[in-house]
């Protein structure tokens, strides 16, 4: 196996196939295939591998049993010569085939180019810090008011605040339009629920009267034969009711929570709050860090990149959508959109990925980052971490067989921007 000549990012090379290897595989191809090849005077899938050759040429199957023969050797090539392929290589036999000699094979694959880094210590970037104050927490807490509210009947008029009951039909001139009548529909006045003016005109309202309730559509309205359009809504008023918060004591964090006091409940929601916006701040500041680090380096993608970095992205998305329970065919046909114009929305993202993913890993080989044993078993136990005892040495086992190439190269990565962030440097 030898690495003949590069040319830009194509790289030439020549393997070698075993004799023994190559037939093999070619009689694999001819088993695989002659129940589909018919010659006169022979039955259908009986015809010997001889007459087959004879009649189509002695290459017939030549190009299968690379197929079959090549991907563990090409495998073995790529961890030996190091070279870091972005696309599917092109193979071909290379002069005649000697009995009593292997199988010379020579080849092309484009490989990840090699970038010349600019700057990669000292990348100023600006921070991002989410503090959590007692508004903050006095926001959560009211939120848990209003859902423990209790409702209590009211005689009226209609007030911002209160919880009402009403039935409404909506007209554009004399005609009632489609999706705009409602009965016995619940609205909390000031919740800002229905489209501007619809609550404010129900203010003073007294139970059980019946109101005409003027509105302009918004011309950005998502139903386009009403948008900018004025309405009158024919409403009528069934119940008023008075919502009833909770007192803000001791009693109150009992309610809600295991504490047995409030200051405990707000002690436990600072927590709780601090480590959800330390989080938020790490994902953003290394975002924006990486953002910086791009800036700073600028690069060619080679197209095969973005386009296998674009079928990934696709991949993902596709997958989040099933998880979501809805077929990934039918989100594109009820967002009437297609695969291209996916890729064409995904691909800003798709590149700025392939550009950082180059230039970690030129940042890791400049440094000579790798990923040791150690660094290996650690990541097996964090992502097992919360399986039981037996299944966590399993799970373990198979990521160090299975996924061991794939671990290696992202704990790489991930050394090398953890090195970029020590030597950061914020605005």
């Amino acid at each position: 196996m030898v690495i003949e000549k590069k040319e830009g990012n194509v790289v030439h090379f020549s393997i070698e196939v075993p004799e023994d290897d190559f037939n093999k595989a070619i009689n694999t191809a001819y088993l695989k295939n002659r129940g589909s090849i018919a010659i006169p005077g022979f039955r259908k899938g009986k015809v010997p591998r001889q007459i087959i050759e004879l009649n189509f040429g002695k290459d017939v199957f030549h190009d299968e049993a690379l197929d079959i023969v090549l991907p563990d050797i090409y495998k073995k090539f790529i961890e030996e010569s190091g070279i870091k392929p972005i696309d599917y290589p092109e193979f071909d036999i290379d002069g005649e085939i000697e009995k009593g000699s292997p199988v010379k094979v020579v080849g092309s694959v484009e490989v990840r180019p090699e970038i010349e880094l600019a700057k990669y210590k000292g990348i100023e970037f600006e921070k991002v810090e989410f503090p959590v104050t007692d508004e903050l927490i006095d926001k959560e807490i009211d939120g848990l008011r209003e859902k423990n509210a209790r409702l209590v009947d009211s005689d009226g008029p209609v007030e911002k605040g209160h919880v009402i009951n009403l039935d409404y039909k909506g007209f554009v001139g004399d005609e009632a339009f489609e999706g705009g009548e409602a009965q016995g529909q619940t609205l909390e006045i000031g919740s800002g629920a229905f489209i501007p003016g619809f609550e404010e005109e129900l203010v003073g309202a007294k139970l059980g009267e019946e109101r005409d309730v003027k509105v302009t559509f918004p011309e950005e309205y998502h139903a386009e034969h009403l948008a900018g359009k004025e309405a009158i809504f024919k409403c009528k008023v069934n119940e008023i009711k008075n919502k009833l918060l909770p007192d803000l004591d001791d009693e109150f964090a009992k309610d809600v929570s295991e504490f047995d006091t409030l200051d405990e409940y707000k002690a436990s929601i600072r927590e709780t709050m601090e480590a959800e916006f330390k989080e938020r701040e790490e994902r953003e500041n290394e975002v924006a860090l990486l953002e910086a680090l791009v800036e700073a380096n600028p690069l060619d993608v080679p197209p095969a990149m973005i386009r296998n970095q674009l079928n990934e992205e696709v991949n993902n998305f596709a997958m989040r959508i099933q998880m979501q329970g809805m077929n990934f065919d039918d989100y594109l046909k009820y967002t009437g959109s297609d695969i291209e114009s996916l890729k064409k929305f995904l691909e800003p993202a798709a590149l700025q990925r392939v550009k950082q993913e180059m230039i970690l890993d030129a940042i890791a080989t400049k440094e000579a980052l790798e990923a040791t044993d150690e660094d290996v078993d650690k990541e097996a136990e964090k992502l097992a971490e919360n399986l039981n005892d037996e299944d966590k040495e399993k799970f373990k086992e198979r990521f160090k067989t299975e996924n061991l190439d794939i671990a290696k190269e992202r704990i790489r990565m991930d050394k090398a921007l953890e090195l970029v962030k020590e030597n950061a440097v914020e605005k």
